[in-house]
């Protein structure tokens, strides 16, 4: 029996990762991995170390947070750690314009221009963080050193936490 052959998108994230000098193994799970949830739980992994790729919108232009399957992102540390205004989650087709993928399967590299990239400071306490690549239903592993490598990203305290 033949593996069904891997998605356009999926090959461009492979391309880019390939060409950032990194080997991945896409993993594919039939049933989707739209959300950090269904992601863990189809990986066998710790819901934290799901790579959430969100796209933000800002006065200044689009940017990417990476932030931990576990959390979800305050909006004005954003703002505080790049500097910039009027920060909120872009729309479906905002972020497919930058970063050439579709939610739920968006990596953190290979879009058509590098995007200002923050990264969640607790996917730092993973020894293996997994990512989409490039469809609802595809993942890659890597370090979190990697992934920093590969984004060129901003560490940074980006999610909200409770009063204490």
């Amino acid at each position: 029996m033949n593996p069904q052959p891997l998605h356009r998108n999926t090959r461009r994230v492979a391309a880019a990762a390939a060409g950032l000098g990194l080997t991945i193994q896409v993993r594919r799970f039939p049933d989707g991995t739209r959300t950090a949830a269904d992601a863990a739980a189809a990986i066998g992994c710790d819901l934290g170390a799901i790579v959430k790729s969100l796209v933000l919108a800002s006065d200044a232009g689009p940017l990417l947070v990476l932030t931990s399957g576990r959390n979800r992102v305050d909006y004005d540390k954003v703002a505080a750690a790049v500097g910039a205004e009027g920060i909120r989650r872009a729309d479906a087709d905002a972020a497919r314009a930058a970063t050439g993928f579709p939610i739920g399967g968006t990596p953190p590299f290979g879009h058509p221009a590098r995007l200002a990239t923050l990264c969640d400071v607790d996917l730092l306490g993973y020894p293996q963080t997994w990512a989409a690549a490039g469809t609802p239903d595809t993942v890659f592993a890597l370090a979190p050193d990697q992934l920093l490598a590969a984004t060129g990203a901003q560490v940074a305290d980006v999610a909200q936490r409770p009063p204490r």
